[in-house]
């Protein structure tokens, strides 16, 4: 695909710009999406680790400790959730 963008642009169809243009803003978003879905795993994983650790350490607590790790899995999850979309509007633009 990024060989069709290279031709494109060399040979200076408008067609071609076009379709140059769009195949890098596709790639933009791929990467954009997996940069957030990576970033929200990564997230959530710390999130539960440390959830886990506090439970352990405190039983007494694992109500409340239980009810922070979900509003912030919940927090993360719309940070990337955002991130994703932004990244799909870019292959409409």
């Amino acid at each position: 695909m990024l060989d069709l963008a290279i031709t494109a642009l060399q040979e200076g169809g408008a067609a071609d710009i076009d379709t140059a243009k769009n195949t890098g803003a596709l790639i933009g978003a791929g990467i954009g999406a997996g940069l957030a879905a990576i970033g929200a795993g990564i997230g959530i994983g710390g999130i539960g680790s440390g959830a886990t650790q506090g439970i352990a350490r405190q039983p007494e607590a694992a109500g409340e400790i239980r009810g922070l790790a979900i509003l912030l899995a919940g927090l993360v999850e719309g940070a990337a959730l955002f991130a994703i979309l932004l990244a799909a509007l870019f292959k409409f633009i």
